[in-house]
């Protein structure tokens, strides 16, 4: 054979290689979701071998315990008796104890899998030897993060040539990362529901929480008013403030259930709202809460401005409630780049870090992680006596 039949049949072989690698990886990058993805490889993977039968084994995240993770056309032995293909086998030690460099030929009589099937029953189905492909990836530290193997067999099997291993050991290579990015995309799937359950507590916290705490505190008023037998048209002003507070919350728990937005500041600027917010808690019958704001802010994205409300919300029911303040201040603020909230009261305070017994810990961790999801920080400033500052910085350099 000539020269250049050799660099012919060499072109076509490699031809054939990236062939075969491409649509391997055209199926991976198809899906995500792990079980669909192997069963996606062991399909390519047989039907472009020719092979029938293949299985792929992982090691759990957590124990490191090997388990089945797909399989495609089992014989009949190991289909008949699923826990021949739990724990461990020649192969999986093999790979663990980092003696298993690549892919390569086991024959059945080296599968403690297949070894001791019955061939005269056709339990190995034919079945002589199997190919291990192992799926490593690297652990970014110079070494390797074994996940698993992935076998592939078929009843006129014939040993792979070195060049075809090769092959088997690439594609194994490709599945490894596939395995693992879909693995970290499960992982970012859970956080992110994590994420959610907590931003639904916050935003049930926010409304059913915050807006009963401000019924109390108006009908408490009403009562104390009662008490000291003043003017019926004072007692009447905080229960119609009580009141109006009440179907406020029942409004906006409902539009929260439903679909999670701000209900007060639909229609309305930051600044409104705040301004709002402090004239609806402002009755006249308790203590003074006053808005200001420097220089206009530019237009806000709206995550910001539910973040910053929400802030300023849980701040003032905490001065309010739990700390018995009788001035309590809002300050909006824009510096270049950023938006500045600020809540102070004059109320008893309380030592950073202890336990203020007033049971508003939960929004204190609230205000804090809205912040830090917003990209921003949070400050609280207080001391037993001296009141409470609270200060919100977002920039908006990451919202666009």
């Amino acid at each position: 054979m000539s020269d250049l039949d050799l660099q012919s049949q060499a072109l076509q072989r490699r031809s054939y290689e990236l062939s075969i690698l491409n649509d391997v990886a055209r199926a991976l990058n198809a899906s995500v979701d792990l079980p669909a993805l192997l069963a996606v490889a062991l399909e390519k993977v047989a039907e472009l071998l020719g092979l029938s039968t293949g299985w792929v084994l992982l090691f759990d995240e957590a124990s490191g315990e090997p388990f089945l993770a797909a399989a495609q056309n089992l014989p009949p032995g190991l289909r008949e008796e699923p826990e021949r293909m739990a724990g461990w086998c020649y192969c999986l030690e093999a790979l663990r104890d980092g003696e298993f460099g690549a892919a390569a030929n086991v024959g059945v009589v080296s599968c403690s899998r297949l070894r001791k099937l019955a061939p005269a029953q056709g339990k190995t189905a034919g079945l002589r030897y199997h190919a291990s492909i192992p799926l490593e990836i690297s652990d970014g530290d110079g070494g390797l993060k074994r996940l698993g193997m992935l076998n592939v067999a078929g009843p006129e099997w014939r040993e792979l040539d070195g060049g075809t291993l090769s092959l088997l050991r690439t594609i194994g290579d490709m599945l490894g990362v596939a395995v693992e990015r879909a693995r970290l995309d499960a992982r970012r799937l859970e956080s992110a529901q994590t994420e959610e359950r907590n931003r639904l507590a916050r935003e049930i916290h926010d409304t059913l929480a915050q807006d009963l705490s401000a019924v109390i505190f108006q009908l408490e008023a009403a009562e104390a008013l009662l008490v000291q037998r003043a003017e019926p048209e004072r007692v009447q002003r905080s229960v119609t403030a009580a009141l109006d507070l009440a179907r406020k919350g029942l409004d906006e728990a409902r539009r929260s259930v439903l679909d999670l937005r701000a209900a007060p500041l639909e229609g309305r600027t930051l600044p409104g709202a705040l301004a709002a917010l402090a004239a609806e808690v402002d009755t006249g019958n308790g203590p003074v809460v006053l808005f200001e704001m420097g220089p206009a802010p530019p237009p806000l994205p709206p995550a910001v401005e539910v973040g910053l409300y929400r802030i300023a919300q849980e701040a003032l029911q905490n001065a309010l409630r739990h700390g018995d303040a009788s001035r309590v201040l809002l300050r909006l603020e824009a510096p270049p780049g950023r938006i500045r909230l600020t809540v102070q009261d004059d109320g008893r305070g309380f030592t950073i870090g202890g336990s203020s017994g007033t049971g508003s810990h939960f929004g204190l961790v609230g205000m804090r992680e809205r912040a830090r999801l917003l990209g921003g920080s949070f400050q609280i400033e207080s001391s037993p006596g001296a009141g409470t500052r609270i200060t919100a910085d977002i920039p908006l350099r990451s919202h666009g």
